[in-house]
């Protein structure tokens, strides 16, 4: 199974990964972006996002698929998807091959989210790239908000401004009856 924590910039995709990881041992850690990372170091992304790579979005679907059939155990992907089309894809790509797929969006405030990501220090060497990532963070915050209506029917949306702990442990009982657990 794949379990996928979706959400803007700051909403806490990685810290409730965290948090999940502590009390499921098992389960393996897949971060997309590092498949955005390797294509930029290879090929051109015109855009600015990986995402719109045809390419990122077939290699993070495979790469997920190969995690679960080779090592048996769940994937926790943190990754901010709100393209419909690009959430298709890669979503419809792992249920064709047969794997249970449960989508989290966590929704937070725009004031709560821009709070977190003035926190943030992304290139501690470099403040003026530090200034741009975070530009380019908020100026993802109103299409992560608005995604909401268009993600999957299944997608489960939590409120991100809970603790971690309490996120992890809605997360883990709709896994859990899910697995039978």
């Amino acid at each position: 199974m794949i379990v996928w924590v979706n959400g803007a910039f700051g909403s806490g995709k990685s810290t409730l990964v965290d948090a999940l990881r502590a009390r499921w041992p098992e389960a393996l850690l897949f971060d997309p972006e590092m498949v955005g990372y390797v294509l930029r170091e290879i090929v051109e992304v015109p855009t600015g996002d990986f995402q719109d790579l045809r390419l990122w979005r077939r290699q993070v679907a495979d790469l997920a698929v190969g995690l679960v059939e080779e090592y048996g155990r769940p994937v926790l992907t943190p990754m901010t998807v709100i393209n419909p089309h690009y959430a298709g894809e890669v979503f419809g790509t792992l249920r064709d091959a047969g794997i249970e797929v449960h989508h989290y969006f966590l929704r937070v405030s725009r004031e709560v989210l821009e709070k977190r990501i003035d926190g943030r220090s992304f290139t501690p060497d470099d403040p003026g790239l530090d200034e741009r990532v975070r530009r380019w963070c908020k100026d993802r915050i109103e299409p992560c908000l608005t995604a909401v209506d268009t993600l999957p029917s299944d997608t489960v949306i939590l409120d991100g401004e809970l603790t971690p702990q309490a996120l992890a442990d809605a997360v883990l009982t709709r896994v859990g009856a899910a697995a039978g657990r």
